[in-house]
């Protein structure tokens, strides 16, 4: 593992699989490394492919702007607040585009939908991760996303299949309707979190950027998963974690340790001592 000569101005950050433990939590060491990072005058950035509704768990880590890039680029939320301060909508056409194609090639496939109020499913999607003792509409992506429907101003489309290989579920859709939006994953199951065109963590993280006048050589992020890549891939230096998955792992040249080693807050200890 090395270290920037200098002392980055921003870190941006990857949440689940990368920064978080098991169970979604922050450890001691890395509250205590983000908490100095921000001390420090760097600012540090969650950059993440969980909704909105899911930052109160790390609400308290967020740093003195309090702003976080959710659902992979498409939503920037003030977390303490519970604002969304901008977002980058998939208009339902398009949703629907996608929906019809994933549903010819990978039969099977139901959908699931994050927009401001909140989300809505298809009867098919099964809950196992979020949502179960949440009320939300339920019903056929067409009604959903119709002219009368609940969802207005979708930012990630959740694709799910029963059975297939995550990476070849990923393949596959790309295949037939990359074209229409950006298709990525980050779940170890096969799900797909699907955006708008040119939407991703890159895009957003960039736009955040140069508001601030933050050249991208002075920024350090971290991630896990093929959503990862594009921020990776932008950022003048990018860490993939050990335990990441080995697409990243291969295209990320510098590696730390592991999430529930502290790999993130590895590196942190390390910038801040120069």
């Amino acid at each position: 593992m090395t270290t920037p000569r200098t002392t980055p101005r921003l870190i941006a950050t990857d949440l689940d699989g990368t920064l978080l433990c098991a169970g979604g939590t922050v450890s001691a060491r890395t509250a205590a490394a983000l908490a100095a990072a921000e001390a420090a005058g760097v600012q540090v950035v969650f950059v993440t492919g969980r909704p909105p509704r899911w930052m109160q768990q790390v609400s308290a880590h967020i740093g003195g702007h309090g702003v976080a890039i959710c659902s992979n680029g498409g939503a920037v939320v003030d977390v303490r607040r519970g604002e969304l301060l901008e977002s980058s909508p998939l208009g339902a056409e398009a949703a629907l585009a996608v929906v019809a194609a994933l549903r010819a090639k990978l039969p099977g496939t139901a959908f699931a939908f994050e927009y401001p109020a909140g989300f809505a499913r298809e009867p098919g999607y099964e809950l196992r991760m979020w949502g179960e003792d949440e009320s939300h509409p339920v019903g056929p992506a067409e009604e959903l996303l119709g002219t009368g429907g609940p969802v207005k101003g979708l930012f990630k489309l959740l694709a799910k299949h029963p059975d297939l290989d995550p990476d070849k579920l990923l393949t596959e859709a790309r295949a037939v309707a990359g074209h229409l939006a950006e298709i990525t994953r980050s779940a170890p199951v096969p799900l797909l979190e699907i955006s708008a065109p040119g939407v991703t963590k890159a895009s957003t993280l960039a736009r955040w950027c140069a508001g601030r006048g933050i050249d991208r050589s002075e920024v350090v992020a971290f991630g896990d998963m093929p959503n990862d890549l594009e921020m990776l891939a932008w950022a003048g230096t990018a860490y993939a974690v050990a335990n990441a998955h080995p697409q990243v792992l291969a295209a990320v040249p510098l590696h730390t340790v592991s999430n529930e080693q502290d790999g993130v807050a590895a590196v942190l200890e390390r910038l801040l001592v120069h």
